[in-house]
């Protein structure tokens, strides 16, 4: 089964987070770090975001 790659828009409508809230995270350490798809451009797999989803809720219960 192939991992799909998000763009930072469709990881900003799916999560709800803003483009500055995602980057200030990534540099602290606690949301995924992109993974570079073309000489400007970044994705995320959906997998790496729904470990952190995952996470998150675990967090919550």
């Amino acid at each position: 089964m192939a991992d799909n790659i998000l763009r930072r828009t469709q990881v900003e409508k799916r999560i709800g987070l803003s483009r500055s809230t995602l980057y200030v995270m990534i540099a602290e350490g606690t949301f995924p770090k992109p993974i570079r798809i073309g000489k400007r451009a970044v994705g995320w797999t959906e997998s790496s975001l729904a470990a952190w989803v995952a996470s998150k809720q675990a967090d919550a219960a």
